[in-house]
């Protein structure tokens, strides 16, 4: 499927995108190119240092922000693929700055879709968020008008072989800035802060991200938000799996935050069809005749009316000794709870 192709990837450098390039360099050697596009040097040099270019010379360094056009579209030339990683995520950041999650996550996202139509790409796949259903947070809401656009675009595509797709996915375990590194952090302290005691999370592995990616890459039809069947788990019992003798305070839920993540919600179900492994939210226009031919192409069912998908009421779960076996697994294989 990748073969002779040439990929790039947005916020290369980050926890999806390193995963992302090991992944393709172990899969895929006959690649032709792999851009790896990201605003930061540092990161770009100590990628390099992992994947020099010396041993992967497929392999493309490419400094540049989604917010300059000219300087992406430069970056797409004799691409075939893009996946989309680069966003601001931190939801408190959001809510204090938010024209700069908008130019990063809205406008930034448009620059793709141009480019891409511009360039002649073939498949455009963008990540998306658990919080872009019915967001509360400025972040969430971002990426909402972010996976809008990339549905939208292909209406706007002509008569190109050009699919736009999007994949929505909850909490990746141990990716930089989530609960996981924080608490492996924190139970130096003995203390570790719990937002609420009923707080729940989907969980999803680098890996399983990397692996929806390229299942995208290879199978959508263009317009469609896949959604992971995948687990849950509580808050709580992260801190128990991680720092068992710690303390867990309640600190009280933070502005923005959800109680329960959502990836579908009761007014999307109307659009959602599923396989054994995923659920496709089609675009909201869609007729009967274009919805058929996702039912039939994906062999897929429509869900149960009245269907949504939220963490605290799924049927998925992972307990304490399963979250500590992910930990070793996923995040550090040296990992031992205290």
């Amino acid at each position: 499927m990748l073969s002779n192709k040439s990929i790039l990837i947005t916020g290369g450098t980050g926890s999806f995108g390193k995963k992302f390039t090991e992944t393709i360099l172990n899969k895929y050697p006959d690649i032709k190119k792999l851009v790896i596009f990201s605003r930061d040097e540092l990161k770009q040099f100590e990628m390099s240092q992992i994947f020099p270019t010396s041993k992967y010379p497929m392999l493309r360094y490419f400094i540049g922000n989604i917010r300059d056009y000219s300087r992406f579209r430069r970056a797409c030339e004799g691409i075939d693929y893009i996946v989309h990683a680069a966003a601001l995520k931190q939801v408190p950041a959001a809510e204090y700055n938010p024209m700069e999650f908008i130019k990063t996550n809205v406008l930034g996202a448009e620059n793709i879709v141009n480019a891409a139509i511009d360039m002649n790409v073939e498949r455009v796949v963008a990540l998306s968020t658990d919080k872009a259903a019915a967001p509360i947070n400025l972040y969430g809401a971002t990426k909402l008008c972010s996976d809008k656009l990339f549905i939208a675009a292909n209406n706007i595509k002509g008569s190109r072989d050009l699919r736009f797709s999007v994949v929505r996915y909850g909490n990746v375990i141990g990716s930089r800035g989530s609960v996981v590194p924080f608490f492996m952090n924190k139970r130096k302290d003995g203390v570790l802060p719990i937002t609420h005691p009923e707080m729940t999370r989907f969980n999803i592995s680098l890996t399983e991200g990397v692996d929806m990616v390229l299942y995208a890459l290879e199978n959508a039809v263009g317009g469609e938000i896949l959604v992971p069947k995948i687990p849950s788990y509580k808050i709580l019992d992260v801190a128990k799996a991680i720092g068992p003798n710690c303390e867990f305070p309640i600190v009280g839920i933070r502005p923005g935050e959800k109680l329960h993540e959502e990836m579908i919600t009761l007014s999307d179900s109307f659009n959602t069809i599923e396989t054994d492994e995923y659920f496709m939210i089609l675009p909201s226009g869609a007729t009967d005749e274009e919805k058929n031919v996702f039912l039939q192409h994906y062999d897929a069912k429509n869900v149960e009316q009245g269907f949504s998908y939220n963490s605290g009421e799924n049927t998925k779960w992972i307990d304490v000794e399963e979250i500590r076996q992910q930990i070793v697994k996923h995040v550090d294989s040296e990992f031992v709870a205290e």
